[in-house]
């Protein structure tokens, strides 16, 4: 198994780069997130996952063991191959990702091209527990969908002393079902709704 590869990048595109290493050229596919971390470098260290099928070794890049330990987890469920988890990786950063399975976020998980409603409900039974074995908290502005009325409806749901986990499905189901609430007000009554 190739852990990692250091040498010097020889070509550089958003979805490969390519290391000489020991007078090899490795092509290693990398997600965009790790792209904005090595763009600019001429050397690198990058951490490596090699897919092997039939017909191809596939080299996988990371910039950290982080994206690569969810590249793995990812790659486990029924229904996401090494392309799709990478699809994901570029589109989430690996935060993102975690908060939206461990706050059941569907609609964020579908955001991501070939993603639909079973294989989001998969990723998020598969890997839930993990994520939050996994430690480090999540900051709650990542449960939102770029909104700060969830935002500020989600910590004031935390300080009525409204579990975590549940204040994040409440909310969900909320924006889900009424995406046009306006008030943060609004939205906690609707949460607690939902919680009773």
């Amino acid at each position: 198994m190739i852990t990692h590869i250091n040498g010097t990048i020889t070509h550089k595109t958003a979805t490969y780069i390519v290391v000489e290493a020991g007078g090899i050229g490795y092509h290693v596919n990398i997600s965009l997130s790790t792209y904005a971390k090595v763009e600019k470098l001429e050397r690198v260290k990058i951490l490596t996952f090699l897919h092997i099928k039939e017909d191809a070794h596939t080299l996988y890049g990371f910039a950290e063991d982080e994206e690569r330990t969810l590249f793995t987890h990812l790659i486990s469920v029924s229904g996401i191959g090494p392309t799709t988890a990478q699809v994901m990786l570029s589109q989430m950063n690996a935060e993102e990702i975690r908060a939206a399975i461990i706050g059941e976020n569907e609609a964020a998980l579908r955001k991501v091209k070939g993603i639909g409603q079973k294989t989001a409900k998969q990723i998020i039974l598969d890997l839930k527990s993990k994520m939050m074995k996994s430690g480090g908290d999540i900051t709650p502005s990542l449960l939102a969908a770029d909104n700060t009325i969830r935002q500020e409806a989600l910590s004031a749901l935390l300080s009525l002393q409204v579990n975590k986990i549940q204040a994040q499905k409440a909310l969900n189901k909320v924006l889900e079902e009424q995406p046009g609430v306006k008030t943060v007000e609004d939205l906690v009554r609707l949460a607690l709704k939902q919680l009773s």
